[in-house]
């Protein structure tokens, strides 16, 4: 009997050790977050204000939007290296199709997200039907994206029509809209995740494509829907960053792209495909602002974050590596 009760609770503790890694390693960003708020909050008074909390909130709002774009596709294991580039792109064409043509504000808008949406499509059937692999059909698509938007704006920024600038503005004087946009897409991304046939499909595809096919579904169809939506939200991103620098920048967002990977990497997505929420990723994007604002109320050098940022992302693919080889 003594036996049997040691080795009853030998196993309780396992059980209850397993437990513990499974939940920190589906919240570890959070833990991460946390007790980088703590530290950045001893070190300086001012992080916990309010003012100072909303604008951690607009400046993860851009990366946090791509990157539940990105989200998408990496749950795929696929990547996506165009979104700052489509997202200078959408920002162009709304911007271009405001002013020069003279196209409704809201119209141009639609236009500007469509951009998006096409550029997506267009890096999803080379994937799909092309065959290239996603990094090479991405970086092509980059470096089309950047040219165009340079192409429309000839190297020079165009001003937003007011409806665009509205994106970059404060709802009752304090409620920024791009924090309110990042809410919004962040909850769009978990229903399409969690509760739609396509976000099934993305996890299916990503933990196995030869099987998803055998199941009955169509890969290359969900592909084009996998980058079309990366595209999609690649647009409105740029839109948020073009509300708030007030016009179109044909380099806008450039490395955002690296950016929204790293939030997708820190959220607990595996780049080997099959896992990733959208919860995580918010995470993960605000993880990179806490350091990044953290950093500026402490006057670090601007290189010096790039350092930081660099090691950060290091540890979450060394995290995600370490976690895959217990798998």
């Amino acid at each position: 009997m003594p036996t049997e009760t040691a080795t009853a609770r030998t196993e309780q503790r396992e059980s209850l050790g397993s437990r513990a890694q499974v939940l920190l390693g589906q919240n570890g960003a959070l833990v991460a977050l946390v007790l980088l708020s703590v530290v950045m909050a001893v070190l300086s008074p001012v992080f916990f204000s309010t003012q100072n909390l909303l604008n951690v909130g607009v400046q993860a709002a851009v990366v946090a939007i791509l990157a539940f774009g990105q989200t998408f596709v990496i749950v795929s294991a696929g990547i996506d290296l165009s979104v700052g580039s489509v997202a200078a792109l959408a920002s162009i064409v709304t911007a271009y199709t405001a002013t020069t043509t003279g196209l409704n504000p809201l119209l141009a808008i639609v236009v500007g997200l469509l951009t998006g949406v096409i550029a997506g499509f267009i890096s999803g059937a080379l994937v799909a039907y092309g065959r290239l692999p996603a990094f090479i059909a991405t970086l092509a698509m980059l470096s089309i994206a950047r040219g165009l938007a340079l192409v429309l704006s000839d190297g020079v920024p165009i001003a937003q029509p007011s409806a665009v600038a509205w994106l970059g503005s404060t709802i009752g004087g304090w409620l920024p809209v791009p924090v309110l946009v990042m809410m919004v897409l962040g909850g769009l991304a978990a229903f399409i995740l969690n509760r739609t046939f396509a976000g099934r499909a993305m996890y299916a595809i990503g933990g196995n494509e030869e099987a998803a096919r055998l199941s009955g579904i169509n890969v290359r169809h969900q592909q084009l829907v996998i980058y079309s939506l990366s595209g999609a939200f690649a647009a409105v991103a740029g839109l948020v960053l073009a509300g708030r620098l007030a016009s179109g920048q044909p380099q806008a967002a450039a490395g955002y792209e690296l950016d929204a990977i790293a939030a997708v990497v820190i959220g607990g997505a595996s780049l080997a495909g099959g896992s990733g929420r959208a919860f995580g990723t918010f995470v993960g994007a605000l993880v990179l602002a806490v350091i990044r604002n953290g950093l500026n109320l402490l006057n670090v050098s601007s290189f010096w974050q790039q350092v930081v940022i660099g090691a950060v992302i290091a540890l979450a693919v060394l995290s995600d590596t370490l976690r895959r080889r217990r798998a």
